[in-house]
């Protein structure tokens, strides 16, 4: 993005959010707007959650995020005919002119948080703008192309952090001022969640925006796989095009901090006393015969003194997996790494556990990914397997070894509130 007094030529790029004219669903044409989002697509619990979602509404956006048929081509054909179909029939319509958002999301506990919704300039990592933190799974990143090639569509935004000067004004009195007008959109999600979504057209107000990301670089916070996707896809299609651009949030965390919350871990084919019987001696177990909440306080307990994790299977109890062997660890986990990373629980549990003492490859086929706590523990008693529940990393550690460029194993954190899918998406041709 260009700044006051430099060239074309010489000025340098920064966080380019651009103006876009949303899609959005014809509230008179839904049973409620609320009916007809979801979580994003890798935190809806499958295959439970996902048919949740498609009763609460024949039109739910989990038919255009997670459609489902025999074959992948077959899916992702679906979903383009249904997205053809909506807009065909009015269920999803265009803004009438192009702009940035403002989206507000409240809950019970006293959470606000605001940020901007656009569609972000896709760089390249070597310009170190968006910040990845975590690893990615190239099958993951395949699956998400081949959907956004046959929708030719942005169907939910990612949630990208960056730190803003709190004593700036700019683009939080934007923020501010917008959120002082009556909504485009107001709805609450089964969750509790209030979300509310405004329209930022004045071409003042989107030069303060501009012109204050210029200066930035952003965290991926949630949304790697699709970052990838987007970086694949801007590779695919000569410039200029569409593809140069993927829908976004933009929380500013100096004045909005996120919540930050563990991915949990379900194997499958790994019964809990077998998993505890692998560990010998190698890390100290305790039994405890508690619920959940106060089971994971113990975590949260442990993983103050050393990496820790709570696991749970078929025979209802937990166990506190804490204090691992320092020679075991010295054998396992790569010294040319900083210790930040070295010591992460998510580090522990892969390269130790999972690699060297559980033998568990990290595929879908023996490994699921669950953001929701009591859904994989229900899950892993259910169905036999071993929960293994993860204590959230602290933000700042994510932010610095990000700087560094130092990735962090996959699905190691759960940045939130997560941006509702279904408020507002991008069609390519709009």
């Amino acid at each position: 993005m260009n700044t006051a007094g430099h060239s074309k030529a010489t000025a340098p790029r920064g966080l380019e959010l651009t103006p876009f004219r949303g899609l959005r669903y014809d509230p008179d044409r839904v049973g409620s707007l609320a009916a007809v989002t979801s979580p994003p697509y890798d935190v809806v619990v499958r295959p439970d959650g996902l048919h949740h979602l498609q009763s609460a509404d024949p039109h739910n956006i989990v038919r255009l995020i997670l459609p489902e048929a025999a074959t992948p081509e077959e899916r992702n054909a679906q979903a383009a005919e249904t997205l053809r179909r909506w807009r065909a029939e009015g269920v999803l319509t265009p803004d009438p002119e192009p702009g940035l958002y403002v989206y507000e999301q409240r809950d019970g506990d006293g959470l606000v948080q605001r940020g901007v919704i656009g569609a972000l300039r896709v760089s390249e990592p070597d310009e170190q703008l968006v910040l990845p933190h975590e690893d990615v799974m190239p099958h993951i990143v395949a699956d998400r192309a081949d959907l956004m090639r046959a929708t030719s569509a942005n169907l939910e935004p990612l949630l990208l952090t960056y730190r803003g000067d709190a004593t700036a004004a700019g683009t939080a009195d934007v923020i501010e001022r917008t959120a002082g007008r009556p909504p485009l959109l107001a709805t609450t999600t089964e969750d509790g969640v209030h979300h509310r979504l405004w329209p930022v057209a004045d071409p003042a107000d989107l030069a303060v925006i501009r012109d204050e990301l210029s200066a930035h670089q952003a965290l991926i916070a949630d949304g790697h796989h699709r970052w990838a996707t987007y970086r694949r896809l801007r590779a695919e299609h000569p410039s200029p095009s569409p593809w140069d651009h993927g829908l976004v949030l933009l929380v500013d965390t100096a004045r909005y901090p996120l919540r930050v919350r563990a991915i949990h871990r379900l194997l499958h084919d790994l019964p809990v006393a077998e998993a505890l019987r692998a560990l010998d001696g190698s890390f100290r177990v305790r039994r405890l015969d508690l619920p959940l909440s106060k089971a994971m306080d113990a975590l949260a307990e442990a993983a103050e003194e050393s990496n820790a994790f709570l696991l749970t299977g078929d025979d209802g109890a937990f166990h506190l997996v804490d204090r691992p062997d320092p020679a075991l660890l010295d054998r396992t986990v790569p010294v040319d790494r900083p210790e930040a990373w070295r010591t992460l629980d998510a580090t522990v549990l892969h390269v130790t556990l999972l690699d060297h003492v559980w033998r568990v490859p990290d595929d879908p086929a023996h490994i699921a990914y669950i953001h929701d706590t009591a859904a994989t523990v229900d899950k892993a008693r259910r169905d036999g397997g071993t929960a293994v529940l993860m204590h959230p990393v602290h933000e700042d550690v994510v932010r610095e070894l990000a700087r560094q460029g130092v990735t962090m194993p996959r699905k190691s954190t759960s940045f939130g509130p997560k941006p509702a899918s279904g408020l507002v998406l991008r069609a390519l041709d709009l």
